[in-house]
Protein backbone atom coordinates (compact mmCIF):
# COMPACT_ATOMS: atom_id res chain seq x y z
CA UNK A 1 0.00 0.00 0.00
CA UNK A 2 1.25 3.54 -0.91
CA UNK A 3 2.66 5.54 1.84
CA UNK A 4 0.11 8.24 1.10
CA UNK A 5 -2.71 6.02 1.20
CA UNK A 6 -2.26 4.57 4.96
CA UNK A 7 -5.43 4.53 7.30
CA UNK A 8 -5.24 7.21 10.30
CA UNK A 9 -4.61 5.56 13.21
CA UNK A 10 -6.84 5.74 16.09
CA UNK A 11 -5.86 7.65 19.13
CA UNK A 12 -4.64 4.70 21.71
CA UNK A 13 -6.22 4.92 25.20
CA UNK A 14 -4.87 4.17 28.33
CA UNK A 15 -5.60 0.58 27.94
CA UNK A 16 -3.88 0.09 24.59
CA UNK A 17 -7.15 -0.58 22.74
CA UNK A 18 -8.30 2.27 20.09
CA UNK A 19 -10.39 5.01 21.33
CA UNK A 20 -13.64 5.98 20.70
CA UNK A 21 -15.79 8.69 20.89
CA UNK A 22 -19.11 8.56 23.34
CA UNK A 23 -21.40 7.34 20.76
CA UNK A 24 -18.89 4.48 19.20
CA UNK A 25 -17.71 6.02 16.53
CA UNK A 26 -13.28 5.88 16.62
CA UNK A 27 -11.77 8.69 17.36
CA UNK A 28 -9.98 10.68 14.54
CA UNK A 29 -6.70 11.24 16.50
CA UNK A 30 -5.40 13.99 14.48
CA UNK A 31 -8.67 15.93 15.63
CA UNK A 32 -7.90 15.95 19.21
CA UNK A 33 -3.89 16.82 18.43
CA UNK A 34 -5.19 19.90 16.44
CA UNK A 35 -7.56 20.96 19.39
CA UNK A 36 -5.16 20.29 22.05
CA UNK A 37 -2.68 22.43 20.35
CA UNK A 38 -5.73 25.10 19.53
CA UNK A 39 -6.31 25.15 23.38
CA UNK A 40 -2.45 25.57 23.85
CA UNK A 41 -2.43 28.45 22.01
CA UNK A 42 -5.45 30.19 23.22
CA UNK A 43 -4.35 30.07 26.51
CA UNK A 44 -1.19 31.66 25.85
CA UNK A 45 -3.38 35.37 23.82
CA UNK A 46 -5.79 34.83 26.79
CA UNK A 47 -3.83 35.13 29.73
CA UNK A 48 -3.06 39.05 29.83
CA UNK A 49 -6.64 39.55 28.49
CA UNK A 50 -8.54 37.62 31.29
CA UNK A 51 -6.08 38.97 34.22
CA UNK A 52 -6.79 41.95 33.19
CA UNK A 53 -10.51 41.37 34.75
CA UNK A 54 -8.13 41.21 38.50
CA UNK A 55 -7.27 44.74 37.60
CA UNK A 56 -9.74 46.58 35.94
CA UNK A 57 -12.57 44.40 35.67
CA UNK A 58 -12.68 44.53 31.76
CA UNK A 59 -10.90 42.22 29.22
CA UNK A 60 -8.42 43.55 27.29
CA UNK A 61 -7.27 42.28 23.60
CA UNK A 62 -3.63 42.75 23.17
CA UNK A 63 -2.90 44.40 19.30
CA UNK A 64 0.32 43.87 17.79
CA UNK A 65 2.22 46.71 16.38
CA UNK A 66 5.50 47.96 15.79
CA UNK A 67 7.56 49.41 18.31
CA UNK A 68 6.52 47.03 20.97
CA UNK A 69 9.25 44.97 22.70
CA UNK A 70 10.66 42.55 19.78
CA UNK A 71 10.07 39.83 22.42
CA UNK A 72 6.45 40.59 22.63
CA UNK A 73 5.88 40.97 19.29
CA UNK A 74 7.30 37.80 18.09
CA UNK A 75 5.31 36.05 20.40
CA UNK A 76 2.08 37.85 19.84
CA UNK A 77 2.88 37.62 16.00
CA UNK A 78 2.60 33.59 16.34
CA UNK A 79 -0.21 33.62 19.23
CA UNK A 80 -2.83 36.19 18.86
CA UNK A 81 -5.94 35.31 16.18
CA UNK A 82 -3.85 32.45 15.20
CA UNK A 83 -5.26 29.89 17.40
CA UNK A 84 -9.11 30.43 17.54
CA UNK A 85 -9.53 29.82 14.17
CA UNK A 86 -8.56 26.07 14.34
CA UNK A 87 -10.84 25.86 17.24
CA UNK A 88 -13.57 27.27 15.13
CA UNK A 89 -12.98 24.99 12.38
CA UNK A 90 -12.68 22.12 14.47
CA UNK A 91 -16.12 23.16 16.10
CA UNK A 92 -18.44 22.98 12.41
CA UNK A 93 -16.28 19.54 12.26
CA UNK A 94 -17.44 17.96 15.96
CA UNK A 95 -21.17 19.62 15.23
CA UNK A 96 -21.36 17.78 11.99
CA UNK A 97 -20.00 14.44 12.80
CA UNK A 98 -22.39 14.66 15.77
CA UNK A 99 -24.97 15.21 13.25
CA UNK A 100 -23.91 12.20 11.54
CA UNK A 101 -23.95 9.87 14.66
CA UNK A 102 -27.53 11.19 15.78
CA UNK A 103 -29.18 10.52 12.71
CA UNK A 104 -28.53 6.59 13.02
CA UNK A 105 -29.39 6.74 16.41
CA UNK A 106 -32.95 9.85 16.89
CA UNK A 107 -35.66 10.51 15.02
CA UNK A 108 -35.31 14.12 15.30
CA UNK A 109 -31.45 14.68 15.51
CA UNK A 110 -32.00 18.34 14.77
CA UNK A 111 -33.51 18.44 18.06
CA UNK A 112 -30.68 16.90 19.68
CA UNK A 113 -28.75 19.52 18.25
CA UNK A 114 -30.28 22.43 19.25
CA UNK A 115 -30.49 21.26 22.67
CA UNK A 116 -26.56 20.76 22.98
CA UNK A 117 -26.01 24.33 21.32
CA UNK A 118 -28.36 25.82 24.23
CA UNK A 119 -26.29 23.86 26.85
CA UNK A 120 -23.52 25.68 25.50
CA UNK A 121 -25.13 28.98 25.79
CA UNK A 122 -25.66 28.62 28.81
CA UNK A 123 -22.40 28.03 29.85
CA UNK A 124 -21.27 30.48 27.96
CA UNK A 125 -22.74 33.10 29.59
CA UNK A 126 -22.27 31.81 33.10
CA UNK A 127 -18.39 31.88 31.71
CA UNK A 128 -18.97 35.51 30.43
CA UNK A 129 -20.82 36.97 33.64
CA UNK A 130 -19.33 34.81 36.41
CA UNK A 131 -15.71 34.96 35.49
CA UNK A 132 -14.72 36.33 32.26
CA UNK A 133 -16.34 39.24 29.95
CA UNK A 134 -13.74 37.76 26.74
CA UNK A 135 -15.95 34.13 26.80
CA UNK A 136 -16.34 32.57 22.99
CA UNK A 137 -18.43 29.93 23.75
CA UNK A 138 -21.63 32.44 23.92
CA UNK A 139 -20.26 33.33 20.44
CA UNK A 140 -20.20 30.01 19.02
CA UNK A 141 -23.52 28.83 20.42
CA UNK A 142 -25.19 32.13 18.89
CA UNK A 143 -23.38 31.49 15.59
CA UNK A 144 -24.45 27.95 16.01
CA UNK A 145 -28.12 28.85 16.45
CA UNK A 146 -28.07 31.24 13.75
CA UNK A 147 -25.84 29.74 11.00
CA UNK A 148 -24.39 26.27 11.66
CA UNK A 149 -27.82 24.53 12.65
CA UNK A 150 -29.99 25.93 9.74
CA UNK A 151 -27.12 24.53 7.35
CA UNK A 152 -27.86 21.32 8.15
CA UNK A 153 -30.68 21.59 5.78
CA UNK A 154 -28.95 22.30 2.77
CA UNK A 155 -27.39 20.56 0.66
CA UNK A 156 -23.53 20.44 1.03
CA UNK A 157 -22.31 22.46 -2.10
CA UNK A 158 -24.23 25.42 -0.64
CA UNK A 159 -22.59 25.08 2.61
CA UNK A 160 -19.12 25.52 0.80
CA UNK A 161 -19.77 28.45 -0.99
CA UNK A 162 -21.91 30.32 1.89
CA UNK A 163 -18.52 29.06 3.87
CA UNK A 164 -16.12 30.73 1.48
CA UNK A 165 -18.61 33.80 1.01
CA UNK A 166 -18.92 34.00 4.65
CA UNK A 167 -14.72 33.78 5.22
CA UNK A 168 -13.94 36.08 2.76
CA UNK A 169 -16.33 38.81 3.16
CA UNK A 170 -15.24 39.93 6.71
CA UNK A 171 -12.04 40.27 5.20
CA UNK A 172 -12.23 42.47 2.32
CA UNK A 173 -14.91 44.90 4.46
CA UNK A 174 -12.52 44.99 7.22
CA UNK A 175 -14.24 42.72 10.14
CA UNK A 176 -12.41 41.44 12.73
CA UNK A 177 -11.30 38.08 13.64
CA UNK A 178 -14.14 37.00 15.26
CA UNK A 179 -16.51 37.98 12.39
CA UNK A 180 -14.82 34.88 10.12
CA UNK A 181 -16.24 32.57 12.83
CA UNK A 182 -19.49 31.35 10.81
CA UNK A 183 -17.77 30.69 7.79
CA UNK A 184 -15.35 28.81 9.53
CA UNK A 185 -17.91 26.67 11.06
CA UNK A 186 -19.52 26.10 7.75
CA UNK A 187 -16.12 25.28 6.44
CA UNK A 188 -15.99 22.17 8.93
CA UNK A 189 -19.17 21.63 8.29
CA UNK A 190 -18.14 21.39 4.87
CA UNK A 191 -15.27 19.23 4.83
CA UNK A 192 -16.90 16.80 7.11
CA UNK A 193 -19.67 16.23 4.68
CA UNK A 194 -17.42 15.94 1.94
CA UNK A 195 -15.62 13.17 3.77
CA UNK A 196 -12.25 15.06 3.92
CA UNK A 197 -12.35 14.60 7.29
CA UNK A 198 -12.07 10.47 7.31
CA UNK A 199 -9.07 10.97 4.93
CA UNK A 200 -7.32 13.65 7.00
CA UNK A 201 -4.58 11.33 7.49
CA UNK A 202 -4.05 9.00 4.19
CA UNK A 203 -2.02 11.85 2.48
CA UNK A 204 1.36 13.76 3.18
CA UNK A 205 1.17 15.70 -0.69
CA UNK A 206 -2.20 17.63 0.12
CA UNK A 207 -0.88 19.15 3.57
CA UNK A 208 2.17 19.77 2.18
CA UNK A 209 1.28 21.51 -0.95
CA UNK A 210 -1.69 23.32 1.27
CA UNK A 211 1.14 24.78 4.12
CA UNK A 212 3.36 25.59 1.84
CA UNK A 213 0.42 28.03 0.14
CA UNK A 214 -0.72 29.02 3.92
CA UNK A 215 3.13 30.08 4.50
CA UNK A 216 3.68 32.06 1.86
CA UNK A 217 0.80 33.95 2.23
CA UNK A 218 1.07 34.26 5.87
CA UNK A 219 4.11 36.14 5.63
CA UNK A 220 3.52 38.97 3.21
CA UNK A 221 0.20 39.55 5.24
CA UNK A 222 2.17 39.56 8.64
CA UNK A 223 4.12 42.26 7.28
CA UNK A 224 1.02 44.60 6.22
CA UNK A 225 0.08 43.46 9.83
CA UNK A 226 2.79 45.07 11.18
CA UNK A 227 2.96 48.10 9.05
CA UNK A 228 -0.32 49.00 9.10
CA UNK A 229 -0.46 48.72 12.75
CA UNK A 230 2.29 50.93 13.36
CA UNK A 231 1.04 53.80 11.20
CA UNK A 232 -2.82 53.21 12.28
CA UNK A 233 -4.45 52.47 9.22
CA UNK A 234 -7.65 51.26 8.66
CA UNK A 235 -6.50 48.47 6.85
CA UNK A 236 -5.29 46.78 10.10
CA UNK A 237 -7.84 44.55 11.38
CA UNK A 238 -8.66 43.02 7.82
CA UNK A 239 -4.70 42.45 7.71
CA UNK A 240 -4.73 40.98 11.33
CA UNK A 241 -7.60 38.59 10.47
CA UNK A 242 -6.48 37.39 7.22
CA UNK A 243 -2.71 36.91 8.69
CA UNK A 244 -4.42 34.73 11.85
CA UNK A 245 -6.15 32.65 9.20
CA UNK A 246 -3.29 31.87 7.21
CA UNK A 247 -0.74 31.47 9.93
CA UNK A 248 -4.01 29.05 11.60
CA UNK A 249 -3.40 27.18 8.09
CA UNK A 250 -0.20 26.29 7.93
CA UNK A 251 0.12 25.01 11.90
CA UNK A 252 -2.55 22.71 11.00
CA UNK A 253 -1.08 21.38 7.81
CA UNK A 254 2.36 21.45 9.25
CA UNK A 255 0.72 18.97 12.66
CA UNK A 256 -0.91 16.91 9.74
CA UNK A 257 2.52 16.59 8.77
CA UNK A 258 4.30 16.08 11.63
CA UNK A 259 1.47 13.25 12.66
CA UNK A 260 2.72 11.43 9.30
CA UNK A 261 6.28 11.16 11.11
CA UNK A 262 7.65 9.54 13.96
CA UNK A 263 6.73 12.18 16.21
CA UNK A 264 3.49 11.27 15.67
CA UNK A 265 2.98 9.16 19.32
CA UNK A 266 4.90 12.55 20.79
CA UNK A 267 2.34 14.53 19.51
CA UNK A 268 -0.65 12.19 20.41
CA UNK A 269 0.96 12.36 23.98
CA UNK A 270 1.34 16.06 24.34
CA UNK A 271 -2.05 17.13 22.82
CA UNK A 272 -4.54 14.56 22.72
CA UNK A 273 -5.31 14.36 26.30
CA UNK A 274 -6.02 17.82 26.60
CA UNK A 275 -7.69 17.87 23.43
CA UNK A 276 -10.12 15.29 24.26
CA UNK A 277 -11.04 17.27 27.75
CA UNK A 278 -11.01 21.14 25.45
CA UNK A 279 -14.12 21.97 27.39
CA UNK A 280 -13.18 21.47 31.09
CA UNK A 281 -9.68 22.55 30.54
CA UNK A 282 -10.63 26.14 28.81
CA UNK A 283 -13.13 26.61 31.26
CA UNK A 284 -10.54 25.73 34.36
CA UNK A 285 -7.96 27.61 32.41
CA UNK A 286 -9.97 31.19 33.40
CA UNK A 287 -9.97 30.48 36.92
CA UNK A 288 -6.46 29.32 37.14
CA UNK A 289 -5.61 32.37 35.28
CA UNK A 290 -7.17 34.66 37.69
CA UNK A 291 -5.72 32.53 41.01
CA UNK A 292 -2.69 33.48 39.00
CA UNK A 293 -2.90 37.02 38.43
CA UNK A 294 -4.08 37.87 42.36
CA UNK A 295 -0.95 36.01 43.50
CA UNK A 296 1.44 38.30 40.95
CA UNK A 297 -0.31 41.14 41.82
CA UNK A 298 0.55 44.37 39.57
CA UNK A 299 -0.87 45.26 36.48
CA UNK A 300 -0.86 42.43 33.47
CA UNK A 301 0.38 45.06 30.85
CA UNK A 302 3.67 45.03 32.73
CA UNK A 303 4.64 41.17 32.14
CA UNK A 304 6.86 40.04 29.82
CA UNK A 305 6.75 37.21 27.64
CA UNK A 306 8.54 35.53 30.33
CA UNK A 307 6.38 35.79 32.72
CA UNK A 308 2.56 34.99 30.29
CA UNK A 309 5.10 31.90 29.35
CA UNK A 310 5.15 30.40 32.66
CA UNK A 311 2.14 31.20 33.91
CA UNK A 312 0.33 29.33 30.81
CA UNK A 313 2.64 26.56 31.28
CA UNK A 314 2.20 26.33 35.30
CA UNK A 315 -1.36 25.79 33.95
CA UNK A 316 -1.03 23.78 31.01
CA UNK A 317 0.98 21.09 32.55
CA UNK A 318 -1.31 20.26 35.92
CA UNK A 319 -4.22 19.93 33.22
CA UNK A 320 -2.24 17.62 30.83
CA UNK A 321 -1.40 15.44 34.00
CA UNK A 322 -4.93 15.84 35.30
CA UNK A 323 -6.55 14.75 31.93
CA UNK A 324 -4.03 11.94 30.87
CA UNK A 325 -5.27 9.96 34.66
CA UNK A 326 -9.12 10.97 34.41
CA UNK A 327 -9.05 9.48 30.41
CA UNK A 328 -7.62 6.05 31.45
CA UNK A 329 -10.32 5.46 33.80
CA UNK A 330 -13.01 7.59 32.22
CA UNK A 331 -14.40 8.32 28.43
CA UNK A 332 -14.86 11.93 29.11
CA UNK A 333 -13.84 14.62 30.67
CA UNK A 334 -16.34 15.48 33.69
CA UNK A 335 -17.88 19.05 31.75
CA UNK A 336 -18.20 16.92 28.19
CA UNK A 337 -19.82 14.54 30.26
CA UNK A 338 -22.41 16.60 31.47
CA UNK A 339 -22.46 18.42 27.87
CA UNK A 340 -23.22 14.85 26.74
CA UNK A 341 -25.95 14.12 29.30
CA UNK A 342 -27.58 17.10 28.17
CA UNK A 343 -27.56 16.56 25.14
CA UNK A 344 -28.91 13.13 24.34
CA UNK A 345 -31.34 13.29 27.45
CA UNK A 346 -29.94 10.62 29.17
CA UNK A 347 -27.04 9.83 31.38
CA UNK A 348 -24.18 8.27 29.63
CA UNK A 349 -21.74 5.66 31.03
CA UNK A 350 -18.58 7.49 32.34
CA UNK A 351 -16.30 5.06 33.64
CA UNK A 352 -14.34 2.81 31.39
CA UNK A 353 -15.13 -1.17 31.57
CA UNK A 354 -12.07 -3.14 31.62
Amino acid sequence: MPHETLPPTPAPTGSGQPATTASGRPRIAALDVLRGFALCGILLANVKPIAHMVHTGEATQPVVVAGQDDAWLGLGLFVDQRFFPIFSLLFGIGFSLLLDSARRRVPRPRVLLLRRILVLLAMGLAHMFLLWRGDILTVYAVVGLLVLLPSTWLPRRAVAGLAACLVATPLILGGNGVSVVPGLFLLGSALTRYGVIDRIGRSARVPAVLGLVFAAGAVPATWLQIRSGAAGTDDFTSWFALAGLLTAGAYVCALLLLLRTPLRPVLQGAFAPLGRMALTNYLSATVLVLVAARLIGGSPDGWSQTTVLLIAGAILVPQWLVSTLWLRRYRQGPLEWLWRWATWAQRPSLRRTS
